[in-house]
């Protein structure tokens, strides 16, 4: 323990005035004040829960390293302490002397308050030669260094305590609560078939496991290791738990999760699903078929057509809809679950193509439903005109109609053939001479 000394030749004497009986009370009074707030603040870091935390902890890293300073740093402190205690005491023993005290009590208390004459043993790591002289196995102070020195290893020590103890109030109950909820996903996921070996979550969910194991391990063992400090603060404790290890873990998780509830889901609705599955497909195939009915009636009827090719019904998509049953019947739902998906977008392609197929292959036909439309509507304008007998008129509607209703059918020659009957009726309805002939959209005669 330190003690204060007010031996004449070892303190540097004070230059300058000497003080007087209302400033050195004064004096006094503030280092009590000060005396008590530091006795305060040591029996508090003593007691800290931290601290207590850190004593019995077995300490790795970053922390053990700091820790044994810490400890070291609180030794000193209390010997520091206990030398201001000793000089308090003395410099009270001085003034109590005399109510009024005389020029010699005034000349030694000034001595003792403003010079360096605190003598406290220097710690073990501060011994060694001094500059020209022996040994120095102390240190002097003034009372105002003292109280310096004792604040800087009080915050240094207080930083460690308060950040480890941050940590550990942070850190592992957090990890905790993110294991317990990674126990209620591995049960979701066990029950779905989500294995590790078998499925990609499964296997994540073994590395999740493994990276709190070990997340927690190093937070208990080196806290400080996991404290990010706060940018110009110097401040005891100022910063942050570093949660980055844990946040990326429960990202994870929360992934995981989502993907074994649907695969759950997948278990609760597959049988709907595969049945409007079995019905798309269905259509699809119907579609088909009605559509290679058509290209062979289309092919009898129409000449001179270009017709498509139809495809075949689909097989494969069948044959993939056959695995998602046998999926579901071994109660396999994370491999029913993406299958349903692709299952469901290509269903639907294919059922859009069947559709498109029977409209491409139906056009002709179409065509030649317009051109007859057409024909029977002109012909019941000449009817109402009441010029339906007219020799040209009955000359080109036989002729459109006859190309019309034949088979096979040259769509191109029947449609010049409306368009010719067309024409000749506007001459007849405007009492004009027929021209040259009709015109049709792409500007031929």
């Amino acid at each position: 323990m330190g003690v204060a000394e007010a031996a004449s030749g070892s303190g540097a004497k004070v230059p300058g005035r000497t003080m007087d009986r209302d400033e050195v009370d004064r004096a006094l009074a503030r280092l009590g004040a000060e005396h008590e707030a530091v006795e305060t603040s040591l029996l508090a870091l003593q007691d800290h829960a931290g601290r207590r935390l850190l004593e019995g902890a077995e300490l790795t890293g970053v922390t053990r390293d700091r820790w044994v300073t810490t400890e070291e740093s609180v030794s000193r402190l209390w010997d520091l302490f206990d030398a201001y205690t000793d000089a308090l005491t003395g410099l009270r023993e001085v003034r109590a002397r005399h109510r009024w005290p005389g020029r010699d009590d005034l000349v030694e208390l000034t001595d003792r308050l403003l010079g360096r004459r605190v003598v406290v043993a220097a710690p073990p790591g501060r011994i060694g030669l001094a500059a020209g002289g022996p040994s120095r196995l102390t240190e002097e102070f003034t009372l105002h260094e003292l109280v310096e020195r004792m604040n800087e290893l009080y915050a240094a020590s207080l930083d460690v305590v308060v950040t480890a103890d941050a940590v550990w109030s942070a850190l592992p109950a957090r990890i905790d609560l993110l294991a317990a909820e990674l126990q209620r996903t591995r049960s979701l996921a066990h029950a779905a078939g989500v294995r590790p070996g078998e499925h990609p979550a499964g296997d994540e969910l073994e590395e999740i496991t493994r990276e709190l194991t070990g997340l927690r391990a190093q937070v208990i063992s080196d806290p400080l290791a996991f404290w990010r400090p706060a940018p110009g603060s110097s401040a005891p404790g100022g910063g942050r738990p570093d949660t980055e290890r844990y946040d990326i873990a429960a990202r994870a998780l929360d992934e995981i999760r989502r993907e074994v509830e649907a695969v759950l889901q997948v278990r609760q609705d597959s049988e709907q699903r595969l049945l409007r599955l079995r019905d798309v497909l269905s259509r699809a195939d119907r579609t088909l078929a009605e559509a290679r009915n058509a290209r062979g009636e289309v092919l009898a009827k129409i000449a001179a057509s270009e017709v498509p090719v139809v495809s075949g019904p689909p097989t494969a998509l069948q044959e993939r809809l056959a695995l998602a049953a046998e999926y579901r019947r071994g109660a396999r739902w994370h491999r029913l679950s993406p299958l349903l998906e692709a299952l469901e977008q290509e269903a639907e392609s294919e059922l859009l193509r069947a559709r498109e197929s029977l409209t491409a292959v139906t056009a002709p036909l179409a065509v030649r439903a317009e051109l007859r439309g057409r024909l029977d509507a002109y012909r019941a304008k000449a009817v109402r005109h009441g010029c339906d007998g007219d020799p040209l008129l009955v000359e080109r509607y036989d002729q459109a109609r006859r190309m019309l209703w034949s088979a096979p059918c040259d769509l191109r020659a029947a449609e010049q053939a409306v368009l010719r009957y067309q024409w000749a009726l506007a001459d007849v309805l405007g009492g004009r001479e027929p021209g040259p002939g009709p015109v049709d959209a792409r500007g031929r005669q």
